[in-house]
């Protein structure tokens, strides 16, 4: 059985980044914010290559492992022309559909013309046809998985304004006939919500920002780009339909409007303003490209890479509002490919300043932990969760360590204030929700800030989030998670990371922001020998680490935090974890989950990642707990536990100006200057 070890991926491309800024420090050159050399590029792709990322461990029977697609990742052993390989493909019946992103002319995705598109057993007589090539060097037909869209289907478009539309006066206002519905740009107390408890965008509107010359791929089910409220900013030349492999990602109809899903996702980000139709966009003057990818009965990694790997210098952000399956069971993420894909993104993309990955966190709710899901809680991406319009968590949200910040999703006391967005047809909507709605809500505002200053690296982004974020009036409905304070001043929830978008202060920080100090990777420490957890009681390993001080990969102020974990339990889903920093940040980085009884796979090199110390000091020790939190007697194991630290050897905010004193800013700026003068 092959396992699937993300973390052996990502230590392989963080070994290698490290090394790359030490030779080039004294070039004046800040790393990120410099395009790769392509043939440090290659070194990170072929360590990728060797690692193999099948996740039959973690999928479900008839899932993953059991199901093979009409597919086939093909690798050369040499760059050839796109003729070549062209005939290659066609004298074997295959029709190739493109190289892969960053594989320079050597893998290529072919597809069998005559091949089922979904079997149960592999293809060894095509497979070996394929090899028989003297220039083939592997070929691998491609298993299937399963993604799902994080959003409830609403079956009932509307293409009228509802009678009971407030109004709205002042200056400034949009007069599109939604926009009173769309409490997430302006909250007055509409439908029961909380005033002033928004995105805040009118605030960046007043200062000129609109999105302008930005582009935000929606990576989804398709778009329909003739909807009168998008068409004029939709950006052709940086769309693709993955699924159907042409140049038109318009959705596939359905009786029940199932895939109007990118479609409203598409208006929340870019629908135009003061045009009759339907709300505005939060970015209303930006474009949308649509990567239709989603609609088919099994995802493989090949669409996953080229969506995400696709026009990498058109697109500046990808939104994507989907995952594994939110079933409070599964433990999933991207595979090889794709995540390859996401790494050539964040340090080649935008011309080496990284495209902006931003994901929805996931709509398992309280039975589920999106530290379990691989896209959302991956340092490259930025993971958002959502709140409803009074400040509460939505009953579908889950909660995690990896959540950066919050947007908004539907009303709490009208099911059907959700999010006012535009629909198939030139319809429109209210009734769109979840995390779905969530994640391109903060692609508009990230859209907003990269107009702001068209130079901000993706980690600049991260940065932005944490420093501008709002705790306003957000609170967990049942009274689980509270606001707690980190060791440099940086208040975080554990449901809403730390706090809800504030378009018009990261807009304001933006057009002052310097780049931030080029980033390093420290593995900190390691504990190897297994450990059992007590069935009643907790199990405590401590890590001493100096976090690489007096090396060239030092880490002194931290970004994210991951502690990568090998266990395994009678029921994983009783399984909790939590780690506690030098500082005394204490992070839930696996909570319970009631769905997940499995007693054989567990977790095999896991990173579990936490941005609740963001801003802290790494040296000291760190603390992980293991615990099960069930009635029943449990046994468990962790076989090993090792941390790796993320974050910057100078201090990242020494020549930004604060604003105000009590700006988050200030008080992050102040707490590292207090530290570095003792």
């Amino acid at each position: 059985m092959s396992v699937w070890r993300p973390l052996a991926t990502l230590n392989t491309i963080e070994k290698g980044l490290n090394k790359e800024r030490i030779r080039r420090k004294g070039k004046g050159n800040t790393f990120e914010a410099k395009q790769m050399s392509a043939m440090f590029v290659r070194i990170c792709l072929v360590a990728l290559l060797a690692i193999s990322c099948t996740a039959s461990t973690f999928g479900h029977k008839g899932q993953t492992g059991d199901v093979f697609t009409s597919s086939f990742l093909v690798r050369f052993k040499r760059s050839l022309d796109k003729q070549l390989v062209h005939e290659i493909a066609t004298r074997n019946g295959f029709q190739n559909l493109g190289e892969l992103p960053g594989s320079n002319g050597k893998e290529f995705h072919f597809k069998h013309t005559t091949l089922p598109l979904v079997r149960t057993r592999r293809s060894i007589s095509h497979t070996r046809v394929l090899k028989k090539e003297p220039l083939i060097h592997t070929a691998v037909q491609q298993p299937g998985f399963k993604r799902v869209k994080r959003g409830f289907r609403h079956a009932v478009p509307l293409n009228y304004i509802p009678e009971n539309a407030p109004g709205y006066g002042g200056e400034n206002i949009p007069t599109d006939p939604y926009f009173p519905f769309q409490w997430y740009l302006k909250n007055t107390g509409q439908n029961g919500g909380k005033a002033k408890l928004d995105l805040n965008v009118l605030a960046a509107w007043d200062q000129g920002i609109t999105g302008k010359n930005i582009t935000t791929a929606i990576m989804d089910d398709g778009v329909d780009y003739m909807h009168a409220d998008l068409k004029f900013n939709y950006n052709a030349e940086a769309s693709y339909d993955f699924s159907s492999n042409d140049p038109f990602p318009y959705p596939r109809y359905t009786d029940d409007w199932f895939n109007s899903h990118g479609t409203r996702c598409a208006g929340e980000v870019a629908a135009a303003r003061d045009n009759g139709i339907c709300g505005v966009g939060v970015a209303y003057d930006s474009k949308i490209a649509g990567i239709r990818m989603l609609d088919q009965p099994y995802m493989t990694d090949l669409i996953e890479a080229n969506s995400m790997g696709h026009e990498p210098h058109k697109i500046h952000i990808y939104s994507a509002s989907w995952g594994p399956t939110d079933d409070g069971k599964t433990v999933d993420g991207p595979r090889n490919a794709t995540m390859r894909a996401i790494v050539q993104g964040v340090n080649e993309g935008r011309n080496g300043l990284g495209n902006i990955y931003v994901w929805a966190s996931g709509d398992g709710g309280e039975e589920d932990d999106c530290n379990c899901d691989g896209y959302a809680a991956s340092m490259w991406t930025i993971s958002i969760n959502s709140a409803i319009n009074d400040g509460q968590n939505a009953h579908y949200d889950e909660s995690c360590s990896s959540t950066l910040a919050s947007t908004f999703s539907n009303g709490a006391k009208d099911p059907n204030t959700g999010v006012a967005t535009t629909d198939l047809y030139g319809k429109c909507t209210t009734t769109h929700s979840g995390t779905s709605a969530a994640a391109p809500e903060a692609a508009g505002v990230f859209a907003l800030a990269l107009e702001a200053n068209p130079s901000l690296s993706w980690r600049d982004m991260q940065h932005l989030t944490v420093l501008t974020s709002k705790r306003n009036s957000l609170f967990d409905a049942k009274n689980r998670f509270h606001w707690t304070m980190n060791g440099v001043g940086l208040e975080f929830n554990h449901l809403f990371g730390f706090g809800v978008l504030d378009a018009g202060a990261m807009v304001a920080l933006a057009k002052k922001w310097r780049t931030v100090p080029p980033r390093y990777h420290c593995e900190a420490g390691a504990i190897t020998q297994i450990h059992r957890i007590p069935s009643s009681g907790s199990l405590y390993l401590p890590i001493q680490t100096n976090a690489c001080k007096g090396s060239d990969t030092e880490v002194r102020y931290l970004e994210h935090v991951q502690a990568v974990i090998t266990a395994n339990a009678s029921r994983r889903g009783d399984l909790e974890l939590f780690l506690t920093s030098p500082m005394g940040t204490r992070s839930m980085i696996l909570s319970k989950r009631a769905n997940d009884d499995d007693r054989r796979d567990g977790f095999t090199k896991w990173p579990f990642m936490t941005t609740h110390t963001w801003g802290e000091y790494p040296q000291g020790t760190w603390m992980l707990e293991a615990t099960f939190n069930s009635q029943e007697s449990r046994t468990g194991w962790i076989k090993e536990f090792s941390l790796v630290l993320h974050g910057t050897k100078d201090p990242p905010y020494q020549t930004l100006s604060p604003a105000s004193p009590h700006s988050k800013l200030a008080i992050v700026k102040k707490a590292h200057e207090d530290k570095d003068g003792n």
